[in-house]
């Protein structure tokens, strides 16, 4: 979550950018956006011990490590979006800054799929929706509307101002 709360100071950053300030805003972006990285490695980390744990719980409470139920698969789906978004920088046409930043964004979308929408919204051994699902509520479709606004905007202004890469 720390890495898309940069993610999105970032680009809120290149919106406020101008000529005058440019050479400042590039400074600020690129060094939160080391800080950044760093939380994603450690985030990426920490998510990966907890699905390796929770197979070996689960072969303790279940006899199998790994049942491809609705939790697990979006917990493997976390991991691999984020060791994604940290090997971006290896891929020529992925290697800028705000590429970056709103990959991030994307990824905490994945951890909140993980933690919360499978829990209501899917069904499986760690879900509460066995029935009608619960409907998503009007903020979540304001605050992706608002997300999507702010990248492109961020966008323009990059390429108004050629601010970062």
């Amino acid at each position: 979550m720390l890495g898309a709360i940069i993610g999105i100071i970032n680009l809120i950053l290149l919106i406020f950018s101008n000529e005058d300030n440019k050479e400042r805003v590039k400074r600020i972006v690129q060094e939160m956006s080391y800080i950044s990285e760093l939380t994603l490695i450690g985030g990426l980390f920490m998510v990966s011990i907890g699905t390796y744990l929770g197979g070996v719980w689960a072969n303790e409470s279940w006899g199998r490590y790994w049942g491809w139920d609705a939790k697990e698969t979006w917990a493997l789906v976390t991991i691999l979006v984020y060791a994604f978004i940290l090997h971006m920088r290896l891929i020529p046409k992925l290697t800028g800054i705000y590429i970056y930043n709103v990959a991030t964004i994307f990824g905490l979308a994945t951890v909140i799929m993980t933690y919360y929408g499978v829990n209501y919204y899917l069904s499986g051994l760690h879900s509460y929706a066995t029935g009608d699902p619960v409907p998503i509520p009007n903020w979540v479709y304001i605050v992706v509307v608002s997300l999507m606004i702010i990248c492109l905007l961020a966008y323009w202004k990059k390429r108004k101002y050629q601010v970062i890469s």
